[in-house]
């Protein structure tokens, strides 16, 4: 399905690799948050990275920003969209690579080919 903007996204939300470990934003990859994480843990990861991307859009402070960014890292580590990848079978991280330049290259054509 087409969304917003011309993307493609599920009707669940945003369009995901089919093993689940990035999602694709406007021809990028994006690494998921780690499918292990149990509901509760995930739900206050999520929480907290929401809490500090809005103090940093409130505070013109640098001492503040930079605590603010520090916050919103730790909780996208935490969440296991950064750091180490949470998969452990080897596979490279493709983080914030343009899809079509990876394996999943094949894949994301054959959707928009499917699509358009």
């Amino acid at each position: 399905m087409i969304g917003k903007r011309g993307r493609l996204q599920t009707l669940d939300g945003p369009l995901m690799t089919p093993d689940g470990r990035y999602l694709v934003v406007r021809g990028r990859l994006w690494r998921a948050a780690n499918p292990g994480l149990s509901e509760e843990e995930k739900s206050l990861w999520v929480r907290q990275l929401m809490a500090a991307r809005r103090a940093l859009r409130a505070t013109a402070s640098i001492d503040e920003r930079a605590t603010a960014r520090a916050l919103v890292d730790d909780a996208k580590r935490r969440l296991g969209e950064r750091g180490p990848p949470w998969w452990t079978d080897g596979a490279p991280d493709m983080n914030r690579k343009l899809v079509k330049n990876t394996p999943y290259g094949e894949w994301f054509r054959r959707l928009n080919d499917e699509v358009t």
